[in-house]
Protein backbone atom coordinates (compact mmCIF):
# COMPACT_ATOMS: atom_id res chain seq x y z
CA UNK A 1 0.00 0.00 0.00
CA UNK A 2 1.01 3.67 -1.02
CA UNK A 3 0.24 4.91 2.57
CA UNK A 4 -2.11 8.12 0.99
CA UNK A 5 -4.92 6.78 1.40
CA UNK A 6 -7.35 7.54 4.57
CA UNK A 7 -7.62 6.18 7.67
CA UNK A 8 -10.78 3.70 7.80
CA UNK A 9 -11.80 3.46 11.55
CA UNK A 10 -14.27 0.08 11.75
CA UNK A 11 -16.27 0.10 15.21
CA UNK A 12 -19.84 -0.16 16.08
CA UNK A 13 -19.15 2.65 18.90
CA UNK A 14 -20.06 6.11 17.38
CA UNK A 15 -18.03 7.49 20.01
CA UNK A 16 -15.20 6.24 19.32
CA UNK A 17 -15.09 6.21 15.80
CA UNK A 18 -15.52 10.04 16.19
CA UNK A 19 -13.07 10.88 18.79
CA UNK A 20 -10.14 8.98 16.92
CA UNK A 21 -11.14 10.04 13.60
CA UNK A 22 -10.82 13.72 15.48
CA UNK A 23 -7.36 12.81 16.68
CA UNK A 24 -6.42 11.17 13.59
CA UNK A 25 -7.93 14.48 11.23
CA UNK A 26 -5.89 16.43 14.18
CA UNK A 27 -2.86 14.87 13.45
CA UNK A 28 -3.09 15.62 9.46
CA UNK A 29 -4.85 12.65 8.01
CA UNK A 30 -7.98 12.16 6.41
CA UNK A 31 -10.66 9.37 7.93
CA UNK A 32 -13.50 7.22 7.08
CA UNK A 33 -15.56 5.55 9.11
CA UNK A 34 -17.79 2.01 8.99
CA UNK A 35 -19.87 1.01 11.98
CA UNK A 36 -19.40 -2.66 10.95
CA UNK A 37 -18.05 -5.43 9.11
CA UNK A 38 -19.88 -5.06 5.96
CA UNK A 39 -20.60 -1.78 5.51
CA UNK A 40 -16.20 -1.51 5.67
CA UNK A 41 -16.31 -4.32 2.96
CA UNK A 42 -19.01 -2.28 0.79
CA UNK A 43 -16.81 0.53 0.84
CA UNK A 44 -13.69 -0.97 0.53
CA UNK A 45 -15.42 -2.94 -2.59
CA UNK A 46 -16.65 0.22 -3.96
CA UNK A 47 -12.98 1.66 -4.09
CA UNK A 48 -11.66 3.11 -0.72
CA UNK A 49 -8.50 2.19 -0.47
CA UNK A 50 -7.14 3.22 3.11
CA UNK A 51 -3.66 3.43 4.27
CA UNK A 52 -4.79 1.29 7.48
CA UNK A 53 -7.81 -0.29 8.96
CA UNK A 54 -7.91 0.66 12.49
CA UNK A 55 -10.37 -2.44 13.37
CA UNK A 56 -12.76 -3.22 16.31
CA UNK A 57 -12.89 -7.16 17.60
CA UNK A 58 -16.48 -7.29 18.63
CA UNK A 59 -19.54 -5.83 16.73
CA UNK A 60 -22.77 -6.47 15.64
CA UNK A 61 -23.73 -7.80 11.39
CA UNK A 62 -19.93 -8.98 10.66
CA UNK A 63 -17.29 -9.12 13.37
CA UNK A 64 -13.82 -7.69 12.96
CA UNK A 65 -12.23 -11.68 12.74
CA UNK A 66 -14.92 -12.50 9.79
CA UNK A 67 -14.74 -8.83 8.33
CA UNK A 68 -10.49 -9.83 8.46
CA UNK A 69 -10.83 -13.02 6.83
CA UNK A 70 -12.85 -12.06 3.63
CA UNK A 71 -10.33 -9.29 3.38
CA UNK A 72 -7.55 -11.54 3.15
CA UNK A 73 -9.14 -13.70 0.62
CA UNK A 74 -9.97 -11.10 -1.57
CA UNK A 75 -6.60 -10.35 -3.34
CA UNK A 76 -7.74 -6.73 -4.03
CA UNK A 77 -7.97 -6.09 -0.15
CA UNK A 78 -5.49 -8.38 1.60
CA UNK A 79 -3.04 -6.14 1.61
CA UNK A 80 -4.21 -3.47 3.70
CA UNK A 81 -3.16 -3.25 7.04
CA UNK A 82 -5.07 -3.87 10.10
CA UNK A 83 -4.75 -2.98 13.63
CA UNK A 84 -7.17 -4.45 16.04
CA UNK A 85 -8.88 -2.25 18.71
CA UNK A 86 -10.08 -4.54 21.33
CA UNK A 87 -10.40 -5.06 24.97
CA UNK A 88 -10.13 -8.69 24.49
CA UNK A 89 -7.69 -10.41 26.78
CA UNK A 90 -6.96 -12.64 23.91
CA UNK A 91 -5.87 -10.13 21.17
CA UNK A 92 -2.25 -11.20 20.73
CA UNK A 93 -3.46 -14.31 19.49
CA UNK A 94 -6.30 -12.79 17.38
CA UNK A 95 -3.99 -10.07 16.05
CA UNK A 96 -1.52 -13.52 14.80
CA UNK A 97 -3.86 -15.36 13.44
CA UNK A 98 -5.35 -12.44 11.48
CA UNK A 99 -2.31 -11.39 10.35
CA UNK A 100 -2.52 -7.92 11.77
CA UNK A 101 0.45 -5.50 12.24
CA UNK A 102 -0.65 -4.81 15.83
CA UNK A 103 -3.07 -4.59 18.31
CA UNK A 104 -4.09 -1.79 20.87
CA UNK A 105 -6.51 -2.08 23.28
CA UNK A 106 -9.42 -0.27 24.66
CA UNK A 107 -10.34 2.50 25.89
CA UNK A 108 -8.21 3.58 22.69
CA UNK A 109 -4.21 4.98 23.62
CA UNK A 110 -3.47 7.84 21.22
CA UNK A 111 0.05 7.50 22.75
CA UNK A 112 0.17 3.73 21.32
CA UNK A 113 -2.13 4.36 18.02
CA UNK A 114 -0.46 7.33 16.74
CA UNK A 115 3.12 5.72 15.97
CA UNK A 116 0.90 2.96 14.03
CA UNK A 117 -0.89 5.41 12.17
CA UNK A 118 2.81 7.09 11.51
CA UNK A 119 4.18 4.12 10.27
CA UNK A 120 1.55 2.85 7.47
CA UNK A 121 -0.23 6.82 6.76
CA UNK A 122 1.29 9.92 4.92
CA UNK A 123 0.04 12.95 6.71
CA UNK A 124 -1.85 15.49 4.26
CA UNK A 125 -0.53 18.79 3.70
CA UNK A 126 -2.89 21.67 3.94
Amino acid sequence: MDGHGPVLIVDDDPVICSAVGELFELTGHAVVTAGDGEEALRRLREGLVPCLILLDVEMPLKDGINFRREQLADPGLAAIPVVLHTSRSDAARIAAQLQAVAHVPKPVNFDTLLPLIAAHCYRRTV
